[in-house]
């Protein structure tokens, strides 16, 4: 996860008269690059004039990721402590809140350690082998219950999350990042290990966040795994140390460590997430949810149903008109702001197997609903369990286990999100036999 918190809003989205990122992010979750070098290019020279915290000497980089753990730790002591004093969340005010987030970081979880694929090719290397450890671990090594993507498709699916937002374009950059530098590792090798050197040091909101979660009933798994395996002292932030060491040119060590340093800085485009989680408007998200069910909706109900003298189509046929519609339900007492949502009488129509309205919103419509309506009341919050997810593997699957592999085209299925599917679990699995990757346990 990316150490620092200073970003900036300064980007370049796409060449000129390029793609959006959205489509540049689509075209290479499918393998096509469209211009993607020096659209990468062009994302270093952004970072080119960012600041970074690195020190000057790469040898004093043990001592500054464990100063930076210890600082990650002593602010997450005191914020535990303010917590126990009573101070309020400090990210997710309510549930719909955090729902949101969840879905804003999507793109770029989907992707989860995309920019290490290319070191699988490198499997021949001992030099390689802990970036590629690295990303065999976000692949969870080919096992469903450990793969970080499935991990956290899983708990989008739990939480009835599935069905994307329209995003704002940005929220595509730096899933973009990752693929790129992906598909081209090979020609930016020094910007990959510096952009791995960056994402997997430990950050505060990371810690923050997978305590939020839990006490809003939502399973924190993915988080709290990044909180252990990225640890400084032998996970994957050790080991993006020690692959700088091992694949640094003897050459021209100070050129490398430049531009490893530009990559590390690319961690740095876009928003950080503190200040994505404050962007978030509860009202204005669920006016949003209301103006796109609304076209759907505009012929579908009896006349006989009035809200200040119109028929609920008629509310429905007018654009822009959900915001009073909302203070219609509360002038007619519908909706009781303020109080538990099961005393008002549009909660009723949509929450529970029975009420008239059921299906019609999704759960996180339904949450914004809830959360909107209770406008500061508050009920018990209940933890919600970590939902059990166990794959058994059939024999079919290991039945080409002494079939001579093709090594590339396991590569392949193993890249971009395409190793969550059956397919490409199957071939972490095989790559992990055919390379002697096999990381053997405890006896």
């Amino acid at each position: 996860m990316t150490v620092m918190t200073r970003k900036t809003a300064a980007m370049v989205s796409a060449t000129p008269n390029g793609p959006s990122l959205q489509q540049r992010y689509d075209a290479l979750l499918e393998g096509s690059d469209r211009g993607s070098v020096e659209w990468l290019n062009a994302q270093l020279e952004q970072a080119r004039h960012l600041p970074d915290d690195l020190p000057a000497n790469p040898a004093h980089l043990e001592g500054w990721s464990a100063c930076h753990a210890a600082d990650v730790a002593q602010a997450y002591a005191a914020y535990l402590e303010q917590r126990h004093q009573g101070e309020p969340r400090r990210y997710f005010a309510t549930r719909a809140q955090a729902l949101w987030f969840l879905q804003q970081v999507a793109p770029t979880k989907a992707v989860d350690g995309a920019w290490l694929h290319s070191a699988l090719r490198h499997w021949h290397d001992p030099r390689y082998h802990g970036l590629i450890r690295t990303y065999l671990e976000e692949l969870g090594s080919g096992d469903p219950r450990c793969n970080h993507v499935l991990i956290y498709q899983r708990l989008m699916s739990r939480l009835g999350c599935l069905e994307q937002l329209q995003l704002e374009d940005d929220r595509y950059l730096q899933g973009s990042v990752q693929l790129a530098l992906g598909l081209y590792g090979d020609q930016f090798l020094p910007e990959v290990i510096g952009y791995n050197l960056g994402y997997e040091q430990p950050p505060l909101h990371l810690l923050i966040t997978t305590y939020e979660l839990a006490e809003l009933g939502i399973d924190g798994q993915y988080f709290q795994l990044h909180a252990t395996i990225d640890n400084a002292a032998s996970g994957h932030a050790y080991l993006s140390i020690q692959a700088l060491r091992q694949l640094c040119p003897a050459d021209d060590p100070r050129g490398f460590y430049q531009r490893v340093r530009l990559g590390y800085r690319l961690n740095d485009l876009g928003i950080d997430t503190p200040h994505l989680i404050s962007r978030f408007d509860l009202e204005a998200a669920l006016i949003q949810a209301l103006e796109n069910k609304r076209p759907f909706g505009q012929f579908m109900h009896s006349d006989r149903c009035r809200l200040q003298g119109r028929t609920i189509n008629q509310w429905l046929a007018e654009p822009g008109a959900m915001p009073r519609f909302l203070q219609a339900l509360q002038a007619q007492g519908w909706i009781r702001r303020g109080e538990d949502p099961a005393q008002s009488r549009w909660w009723k129509l949509v929450e529970g197997p029975t009420a008239p309205m059921y299906g019609v919103f999704t759960p996180y419509e339904k949450q914004l609903w809830h959360d909107w309506i209770a406008a500061g009341w508050q009920s018990r919050i209940r933890r919600v369990p970590p939902g059990s997810w166990e794959v058994a593997l059939t024999p079919g699957e290991l039945s080409d286990e002494n079939a001579e592999p093709d090594i590339d085209n396991l590569i392949e299925r193993m890249s971009g999100n395409r190793h969550a599917a059956p397919e490409g679990l199957r071939a972490t699995r095989a790559y992990l036999r055919a390379t002697g990757m096999i990381q053997e346990g405890a006896r």
